[in-house]
C-alpha cells in the first residue's frame, strides 16, 4: 500500500502536525508566486535587449553600406586630385627650373656685361679726385700683414630674423668671444642689445635673452665698430652736423670699453665740412671698418662732395694714420666694407633693387681697379643700412630694412698690378 509523502511526517510530529503543515502549506504559495513574476520580468528584459540588439545590428550594417558608398565615390575623386596634384608638382618644378635657369642667364649677362668701373675720364687724366684734396697724403698703404686676398663673388646668403627698426647694425667682435652678438639699433641711440649666442638671438623673445649696455654719449648713424672688447662709434657733439656752431660738420670719435663701460679715448675726426658718404644712407657721416689690417673710417667731405674718401685709424690712439681719396663715387653709395686694405662699395638704386659691389679702392695699390671683380649680391632686393666684415669668418653681417643678414664671401688672390 502506497504512504502518502506527507504520513512521516504527521507521524513524527505527532498531534501538532496538521497546524504546522497549514503553515508551511500557507508559506510555499506565495513563494512560488513571486518566482513566476519575477521570471515573467526577466524574459520581457531579455527580450527587449534582443530587440535592441537587433537595431543596432541593423543600424550597423546600415551604416557599413552607407560608407562603402561614400568609399567607392570617394576613390575616384581622390585619384583626380592625386593627378592634378602632381601635374602642379611639375608645373612648379618647371616654373622653379626655369627661374633658375632664367637667372642663372642673368648673373651670366651681369659676368659678361658688368657695370662701368666708377673711374671717371677726367679723374684718369688729371690723377683723380686727390689733385684737388688739401694736405691729403694720398700715399700707397705698406701692408703689416701678408693679406692678399679679394672678392671673388658674394656666394650667399642666410636671413637671420627681423629685429628693431629699419636701420641699425649687427655685428661680432673679430678679436674678441667668437660666439657673442651685438646689435645697435636706430641711428641715434644709446643702448646695445649683447646676445651670448646667435642662437640666443634667433629666439622669438631675443631681447629677454640680451643684456644691455649704455653708452654715455648717443651714436650717430650706423658706422659703429665692435673691436678688441671696445665699441667705437660717432658722436655728434654740441654744434656738430646739423647743430650749428663752430664745430659744424664735425665728428667726435668714442672709444668705449665695453667690460669696464667707460670711455677710455675720443678725439674729433681730422675732417672739415664732413657730409654722409653714402648717397643713399643720410644718417651716417663715419662709417667704421675693420679687417686684416686693422681700423678704418670711410667718410666724405664739401672739399670732394662727388666721391668717398678712407682713412686708417689707430685702434689705440684713435689718430689718423693715412687718408685717401678715392675714385668711388658717393652717388647711389649704400654701405661698404674693408677686405685685407682694400676698401668695396656697395650699390643700389631708390627704390632698393639688386645691391652691387659696383667700386673698389685698395689702399696698398696691389688691386688695380679695372680688375676688381664686380659682384652682385644674391637674389634680394631691398636696401643695406650697414654692413660688417668679420675677417675671422670671412662673412658679412647686414642690416637690410630691420633684417639681419650673413652673406658669405668667395675669395681669390690679389693680382700684381703690371
Amino acid at each position: 500500500m502506497h504512504t502518502p509523502p506527507l504520513a512521516p511526517l504527521k507521524a513524527a510530529m505527532g498531534p501538532s502536525a496538521p497546524l504546522l503543515l497549514l503553515f508551511f502549506l500557507s508559506w510555499i504559495g506565495p513563494l512560488q508566486g513571486q518566482q513566476h513574476h519575477l521570471v515573467e520580468y526577466m524574459e520581457r528584459r531579455l527580450a527587449a535587449l534582443e530587440e535592441r540588439l537587433a537595431q543596432c545590428q541593423e543600424q550597423s550594417s546600415r551604416h557599413a553600406a552607407e560608407l562603402r558608398d561614400f568609399k567607392n565615390k570617394m576613390l575616384p575623386l581622390l585619384e583626380v586630385a592625386e593627378k592634378e596634384r602632381e601635374t602642379l608638382r611639375t608645373e612648379a618644378d618647371s616654373i622653379s627650373g626655369r627661374v633658375d635657369r632664367l637667372e642663372r642667364e642673368v648673373d651670366y649677362l651681369e659676368t659678361q656685361n658688368p657695370a662701368l668701373p666708377c673711374v671717371e675720364l677726367d679723374e684718369k687724366v688729371t690723377g683723380g679726385p686727390g689733385a684737388k684734396g688739401k694736405g691729403r697724403r694720398n700715399e700707397k698703404y705698406d701692408m703689416v700683414t701678408d693679406c692678399s686676398y679679394t672678392v671673388s663673388q658674394v656666394r650667399s646668403m642666410k636671413i637671420l630674423k627681423r629685429f628693431g627698426g629699419s636701420s641699425g647694425l649687427w655685428t661680432k667682435d673679430p678679436l674678441g668671444p667668437a660666439e657673442k652678438i651685438y646689435v645697435l639699433d636706430g641711428t641715434q641711440n644709446d643702448t646695445a642689445f649683447v646676445f651670448p649666442r646667435l642662437r640666443d638671438f634667433t629666439l622669438a623673445m631675443a631681447a629677454r635673452k640680451a643684456s644691455r649696455i649704455r653708452v654715455p654719449f648717443p651714436w650717430v648713424g650706423t658706422g659703429q665698430l665692435v673691436y678688441g672688447g671696445f665699441l667705437y662709434y660717432a658722436r655728434r657733439p654740441p654744434g656738430g652736423p646739423g647743430g650749428g656752431g663752430e664745430l659744424e660738420n664735425t665728428l667726435q670719435l668714442i672709444k668705449f670699453h665695453l667690460a669696464n663701460r667707460t670711455v677710455v679715448d675720443s678725439s674729433v675726426f681730422p675732417a672739415e665740412s664732413l657730409i654722409p658718404p653714402y648717397g643713399l644712407t643720410a644718417d651716417t657721416y663715419i662709417d667704421l671698418a675693420a679687417d686684416e689690417e686693422g681700423l678704418w673710417a670711410v667718410y666724405a667731405t664739401r672739399d670732394d662732395d662727388r666721391h668717398l674718401c678712407l682713412a686708417k685709424l689707430d685702434p689705440q690712439t684713435l689718430d689718423t694714420e693715412q687718408q685717401w681719396d678715392t675714385p668711388c663715387p658717393r652717388e647711389n653709395a649704400e654701405a661698404a666694407f674693408v677686405i685685407c686694405g682694400t676698401l668695396y662699395v656697395v650699390y643700389n638704386t631708390r627704390p632698393a633693387s639688386r645691391a652691387r659691389i659696383q667700386c673698389s679702392f685698395d689702399a696698398s695699390g696691389t688691386l688695380a681697379p679695372e680688375r676688381a671683380a664686380l659682384s652682385y649680391f644674391p637674389r634680394r632686393y631691398g636696401a643695406h643700412a650697414s654692413l660688417r666684415y668679420n675677417p675671422r669668418e670671412r662673412q658679412l653681417y647686414a642690416w637690410d630694412d630691420g633684417y639681419q643678414i650673413v652673406y658669405k664671401l668667395e675669395m681669390k688672390k690679389k693680382e700684381e698690378e703690371v
